[in-house]
Order: C-alpha cells, then sequence, then structure tokens
C-alpha cells in the first residue's frame, strides 16, 4: 500500500484519480483549500479506511509521510483562475515549490499536472512535447499559462539538481462527472445552459478548435505515467479527436432536445484558435490512448448534470 497525496484531490479531476486509488488500495490524502473544490466530489470515500482529507493551500508547507505526490491545485477555467489571478501564479509557483520539497525530503515521486495552454495559441498544430509554445506573458490568460510553464521549469530544476523524480503530463480539454456547473468549462457551459433551455454563449464565432477527452480516460493517463520508470515527460494526455466549439454546441442541444439558441459574443482575449494534442509519445512511453468518444462522454456528463441540478 503506497501512501499517495493527490493536491486539489476534492477537484474535478482530482476527485476522481482519488476513487481510482483508493479503488487501487493504496492510503490516499486528499489536500485541498476548496478554493474551487467541493467536499461533495468526494464524499463517497469519507468512510473508507485509506482515505482521509485535510483542508490545507500548498500555498503553505506541509510535513507528511508520502510515496507519491499528484500535484493538481489549481484553479484550471478561465473565470476561476482569472478571479484571482496572483493567487493562480502563487499556486502554481510557491505551491510547486513546497511539493516539491515534500517531494525531495521523502524521496518521493512526483507529478505534475501541467496543461495545454502552456502552448499558448499554438502556431504548430498538432502540438508535439517538443513545440516551446507561442504565450503573451502579459495577458489576461498570463496567470495560469506561465505560472505553469514556470511550475515546469521547477520541476525539471529540482530533477537536475536534486535527482528528484518528478513526471510532468500536460492535460488538455477533459470533461465529465462532478464539472462544477459554474466553472466556466465549454462542456459544462454548454450541457447547464441546454438543461435550462437558456442561451448557448460561444465566443468568437465558434470555428476555434478543441479536442475533448474524458475524465476517465485522463485519470488512466496519468497513473501510467505515475508508474513509468526513468521517463520524466512533459507527455501530452487528451483526446486528438478534434472538433469546432460550434458543433459542440450543436451536439449538446441534439441530445438534450434544448429549446436553447446560440448566441455569439467577442472572443476573448488570448483565445487559442487551435488545440489538439500529439499523443505519439503517450502511445510509447504509456501505451495509453483515449477510449470514450465525445458522444458516449457526453451523455455519461449530461446524466450528471440532470442528477446535480435536480432535472427529470
Amino acid at each position: 500500500m503506497k501512501r499517495i497525496l493527490v493536491t486539489g484531490g476534492a477537484g474535478f479531476i482530482g476527485s476522481h484519480l482519488c476513487k481510482k486509488l483508493v479503488e487501487e488500495g493504496h492510503y490516499v490524502i486528499c489536500l485541498d483549500n476548496f478554493l474551487t473544490g467541493n467536499i461533495e466530489n468526494v464524499k463517497n470515500l469519507l468512510n473508507e479506511s485509506n482515505f482521509e482529507i485535510i483542508e490545507h493551500d500548498i500555498e503553505n508547507e506541509i510535513d507528511i509521510k508520502v510515496d507519491e505526490i499528484y500535484n493538481l491545485a489549481c484553479p484550471a477555467s478561465p473565470p476561476h483562475y482569472q478571479f484571482n489571478p496572483v493567487k493562480t501564479v502563487r499556486t502554481s509557483v510557491v505551491g510547486i515549490a513546497n511539493m516539491l520539497e515534500l517531494a525531495k525530503s521523502n524521496n518521493a515521486k512526483i507529478l505534475q499536472a501541467s496543461t495545454s495552454e502552456v502552448y499558448g495559441d499554438p502556431l504548430e498544430h498538432p502540438q508535439k512535447e517538443t513545440y516551446w509554445g507561442n504565450v503573451n506573458p502579459i495577458g489576461i490568460r498570463s496567470c495560469y499559462d506561465e505560472g505553469k510553464r514556470c511550475a515546469e521549469t521547477l520541476m525539471m530544476d529540482y530533477h537536475r539538481q536534486f535527482g528528484t523524480n518528478i513526471k510532468i503530463v500536460r492535460i488538455f480539454n477533459t470533461y465529465g462527472p462532478n464539472m462544477h456547473p459554474n466553472d466556466g468549462r465549454v462542456v459544462s457551459n454548454f450541457i447547464v445552459q441546454a438543461l435550462k433551455n437558456t442561451d448557448i454563449t460561444i465566443y468568437g464565432k465558434g470555428d476555434q478548435t478543441r479536442s475533448f477527452c474524458y475524465v476517465s480516460d485522463l485519470v488512466d493517463g496519468l497513473i501510467r505515467m505515475m508508474n513509468t520508470s526513468g521517463f520524466t515527460g512533459p507527455v501530452n494526455l487528451g483526446n486528438p479527436s478534434e472538433r469546432t466549439i460550434r458543433s459542440l454546441a450543436e451536439l449538446v442541444i441534439k441530445k438534450i432536445n434544448s429549446n436553447s439558441k446560440i448566441i455569439y459574443k467577442p472572443l476573448p482575449s488570448d483565445d487559442p484558435v487551435k488545440r489538439k494534442p500529439d499523443i505519439t509519445l503517450a502511445k510509447t512511453e504509456l501505451n495509453w490512448q483515449p477510449f470514450v468518444g465525445i458522444d458516449e462522454g457526453v451523455d455519461l456528463t449530461i446524466s450528471y448534470f440532470k442528477t446535480k441540478l435536480n432535472i427529470l
């Protein structure tokens, strides 16, 4: 039984990761400051003997015994990370420094949940891990983009300077149950709006593209990455099935049989035009690829939000 720390463990992805690790028989410590995480996401784990939850902010040091650390602590949707941009940067930079010190003192493995946002508005398509990105360092998204880039820098420097056993994963758009109804992510936005029969908001013309990965596939990739030997990454994890934002809205409306109408608003600053992972490295090093298609994944997510919003 490994002692595994999951920071941001009560968040969307973190809660699914905690559940999977508990099912695998590990002792899981869920650490969260509940800024965007929700205790409801892990309530089914609270009575498990191999699970505990600690309310803590990774900006502050913590001294506990662990074998592995998954660092998922950071607001991840634009409305959340732009609400307090200084806090976002500090969580990404000071927080990972504290987690790296914890890993160093425990001789533990540490995985950093980085992001496709390190590629910015990419000039390479699809994006490979070798691509350095096209990021505006002073824009409204930079608190998140540059915070995550700096976190990757610290991970690599601890690895080179101290021999810390690190893993870097770049997560592309992920969706599924336990998303917050008001988190500002496109899948949850569209589903909630469609279920309420309110207008579905698309920013820009809707021809910008994203690649959507269902959360169970992502969690499988995270665990596979942690269990590798001698591979630091970074490695892309995402579904390379690319589609336009407008086509996603149309799919959600059709599945829900909603009366929602699509309305268009100006595109936010620095919003990427295209986003698609090259997952060749994940296939080679992790023997990983996603299996849940957009139709199945959206159906499962709609069912979750129907229950969450008490809509029959």
